[in-house]
């Protein structure tokens, strides 16, 4: 079945909790894009809130990371070729995607070969997945989380983080939902019990800082060798 028709709303801007005061590090975090596909984002009105802003964000987000020398992640569901593996979350959602159109990541964020894709069973993106190991092979303990939706797949793949030591930075004006009152509720959730909430314009700011120092520590090598 097809998600229903999402009504525009202004994205939720805080203030939120903060429990904990951590500082996004580009050497030590990753960028996990969940659920980013043509089936979930078909829902929007993309000219209007909340993905008029939300998805700029998350490409922007993106770029910056890629700057920066950040692993980015994709989740995706598959399509219609597994409906045996879906369990009882059909019956909660039917049978999900179908395999095709349904399953690509939208063309705004479309992966590069170099990024990382997971294949995702259920609302997390740890579960049933090797995620976490992924991380670790990368040497990454923060994970950025930007997608879709905030009370559910970003909520929960963050709290799952935090319960597995990695530090989520919940970007709650990169993100879509339902409704105003769910994503409001996944900030607040998060900025209580799991993660720090914080803004694309702070993550991008910092992002960007690295990509300077990281760009000029390769013209000094560069330099160097020249000589």
């Amino acid at each position: 079945m097809a998600i229903p028709s999402i009504n525009p709303y202004e994205i939720p801007r805080g203030p939120f909790p903060a429990r904990v005061n951590w500082t996004l590090d580009a050497h030590r975090s990753a960028l996990l894009i969940h659920d980013m596909q043509r089936y979930f984002i078909d829902a929007y009105q993309r000219d209007q809130e909340p993905m008029a802003t939300a998805l700029p964000n998350m490409v922007r987000i993106r770029e910056a990371c890629r700057r920066a020398g950040v692993p980015v992640v994709y989740t995706a569901q598959p399509g219609d070729q597994h409906p045996s593996r879906r369990g009882i979350l059909a019956d909660f959602w039917g049978k999900g995607l179908v395999s095709g159109r349904d399953e690509d990541i939208v063309p705004e964020l479309e992966p590069n070969d170099g990024d990382i894709r997971v294949t995702k069973w259920r609302y997390s993106g740890f579960q049933r997945t090797d995620l976490r190991q992924l991380l670790g092979h990368h040497g990454r303990d923060q994970l950025i989380v930007v997608g879709v939706y905030a009370h559910m797949g970003c909520m929960i793949s963050a709290t799952e983080a935090f319960m597995s030591d990695v530090k989520p930075f919940f970007v709650i004006d990169a993100m879509g939902d339902f409704s105003r009152e769910e994503h409001q509720m996944a900030g607040e959730y998060i900025g209580k019990r799991a993660g720090l909430v914080v803004s694309a314009d702070q993550v991008t700011e910092t992002l960007s800082a690295a990509a300077q120092s990281r760009g000029d520590r390769m013209h000094t090598v560069s330099s160097g060798i020249i000589r």
